[in-house]
């Protein structure tokens, strides 16, 4: 692969170092992969991310409220759930967002 883009992280990560081939990038949205380990592997690596400020969160709120955005929720769990709801995530449960009520 040219590319890998791992939004899971851990075991997923560590397993995306073999199907890269020379000069691939690793990209990351879990944390930092590894410099290490990239040159141990010949490619490049990048992390990303992403901070919303209040405003930007604000405007997401109302695009919700008007309709206009509509998250995928995959599942609604208890928050006494959490670590299910963590390894759930972990394991790449499916489509859509894992939600905890509070």
């Amino acid at each position: 692969m040219d590319v890998v883009l791992d939004t899971i992280g851990g075991d997923t990560q560590r397993r995306s170092w073999q199907v890269l081939k020379r000069g691939g990038v690793l990209v990351s949205i879990v944390g930092p992969p590894s410099a290490e380990e990239a040159a141990r592997h010949g490619v490049r690596v990048e992390s990303f991310g992403a901070n919303a400020s209040p405003t930007q969160l604000a405007e997401i709120a109302k695009l919700v409220d008007a309709g206009s955005l509509k998250p995928i929720v995959d599942v609604v769990l208890p928050l006494s759930e959490a670590r299910r709801a963590h390894e759930m995530s972990e394991r790449g449960h499916g489509r859509g967002k894992i939600v905890l009520n509070v």
